[in-house]
């Protein structure tokens, strides 16, 4: 049981960060004094979702991958892993940076300065598109290892 409860949170931490990330661009778009908290704290939010996402899925790959690893390779899907985990592993700790950067840009003067707008506009966009692309590769890899499964 304990096994698919972290198989699930490492999804749902990192769904949370991506909504977190849409809340803080929507309320970047809006910035005012009456919101920046809100700006804020949502950028806060969306870096402890990545990180959870991060320590939850590390102890996956850790302590329960390597049998699904084997699995994968062994099935009609050896690309889920030779490709998709391969790229995830690398680009995840782009979006990682990124998220941990996202509450750092956001106090800057983002209500008075159009460059930090900016900035933060672009990060937590980065931050959406970076963790949707992860939750598909998340998705393809878990289609590998039910593929491999019903090949056997």
């Amino acid at each position: 049981m304990f096994r698919e409860l972290i198989l699930m949170l490492h999804p749902t931490f990192g769904v949370l960060a991506v909504i977190a990330s849409v809340w803080v661009f929507v309320e970047t778009l809006n910035a005012r004094d009456a919101n920046i908290a809100r700006l804020r704290g949502a950028g806060v939010l969306a870096a402890i979702m990545m990180w959870l996402a991060y320590i939850v899925g590390g102890y996956w790959y850790v302590v329960y991958y390597g049998a699904d690893k084997a699995l994968i390779k062994a099935g009609p899907w050896p690309f889920a892993h030779g490709f998709v985990m391969e790229t995830k592993e690398h680009v995840f700790l782009m979006l990682l940076l990124l998220a941990t950067f996202l509450p750092i840009a956001a106090y800057g003067d983002v209500v008075k300065k159009q460059v930090a707008r900016n900035l933060v506009l672009w990060t937590s966009a980065l931050v959406v598109l970076m963790g949707l692309a992860m939750e598909g590769a998340g998705a393809v890899i878990n289609m590998g290892v039910k593929v491999a499964l019903l090949a056997n």
